[in-house]
């Protein structure tokens, strides 16, 4: 699929540079195609060279900012990528492997327990948990979104925990930093200090990354469908990115 292809609202990203990027990379839904069950999603041969030549050519300056937990970006990434934030920004593991965890929540045990009772209802559900945070999945089950959305919202008032709406998915996540905030610190690092920073992401989420690229000289790639972004520019899929990164030089 060409490059040059665009969405309407948002051009494509022109081939990036490698010498004075820093890029930043969602998985689900940029560098993976959402599946039903989260853990459907795993290594893929041509996603694992990309991004080999990537780390080669950006000389390290390359970070994965995702939803996900870090064993879990790690399977699917094959340990590829060293620098990770993950459950949204409240877990960080630097370049160098240092690793930064927030403190446990009160709230977390009990909105667990609220997630899984509500989801033995229907096999559809499905309750993942991430430590920081536990997410409920209603792919299978769209029938229960308003349910599922309102037992979140209650759960988040009563315990105090953040409330992270995502694409077919409620989250409950211990207050803290967003991946915006991950992409800061990064950014800070010797390692990324001075380059441009680019972050491509698909969902929501993803805004307060965009925000900060922008605020840092940089620019967002919104992946998928339009919608109101701080984005500069678009993609429409998952292989639309995998052949812009491949367009690297």
């Amino acid at each position: 699929m060409p490059v040059e292809s665009l969405m309407v609202g948002l051009p494509a990203p022109k081939p990036l540079r490698f010498g004075d990027a820093a890029l930043f990379l969602d998985v689900d839904g940029t560098l993976a195609p959402i599946a039903a069950r989260p853990q459907d999603v795993g290594p893929d041969a041509r996603l694992t060279r990309v991004l080999d030549r990537l780390k080669e050519g950006l000389d390290g300056r390359l970070a994965v900012v995702s939803g996900r937990t870090l064993e879990d970006i790690d399977r699917i990434l094959e340990g590829r990528i060293v620098c990770v934030s993950a459950v949204h920004g409240l877990v960080r593991r630097d370049c160098d492997g240092t690793l930064h965890l927030p403190a446990a929540h009160p709230g977390m045990a009990r909105a667990t327990a609220a997630f899984r009772k509500f989801a033995a209802e229907d096999p559809g559900l499905l309750v993942e948990e991430k430590g920081p945070s536990v997410a409920l999945h209603f792919r299978q089950a769209r029938a229960r979104a308003l349910d599922a959305r309102a037992l979140a919202r209650r759960i988040a008032e009563e315990t105090g925990l953040a409330l992270q709406e995502g694409d077919m998915v409620e989250e409950l996540r211990t207050p803290g930093p967003s991946k915006g905030d991950s992409i800061r610190d990064i950014m800070a690092t010797e390692a990324f200090q001075g380059a441009v920073p680019v972050f491509a992401g698909d969902d929501a989420t993803d805004e307060h990354g965009f925000a900060e690229v922008e605020r840092l000289g940089g620019f967002g790639v919104l992946v998928g469908r339009p919608r109101e972004t701080h984005a500069r520019f678009g993609l429409r899929n998952v292989e639309d990115v995998l052949a812009w990164l491949e367009a690297a030089r």
